[in-house]
């Protein structure tokens, strides 16, 4: 079980606040996979989850949460916690 990530960066665009935990430059490829959408939208409608897969290595990392941006910055903190929690523990 891992410890969730901490949050290296917060960004608010368009229609999302874009969480992110990990430094997306460090992986070979990111996807926003299907399977992520269950546990993203069970904390937070809409929410998507970006992973991120370092080069030689077979596991996928969560680098980002999306949370629409109406949710608030602070709210979109939280919920990114919660929805990298249930994914990654």
């Amino acid at each position: 079980m891992t410890d969730t990530p901490d949050i290296n960066a917060v960004e608010t665009e368009d229609n999302y606040t874009h969480v992110r935990f990990r430094d997306p430059d460090r992986y070979d490829e990111i996807r926003t996979p299907e399977w992520a959408t269950q546990p993203a939208e069970s904390v937070s409608e809409g929410s998507e989850v970006r992973t991120g897969k370092i080069e030689g290595e077979d596991d996928w990392e969560v680098t980002s949460v999306l949370i629409e941006k109406h949710v608030g910055e602070d709210k979109a903190k939280a919920q990114a916690r919660e929805i990298v929690d249930k994914i990654e523990s």
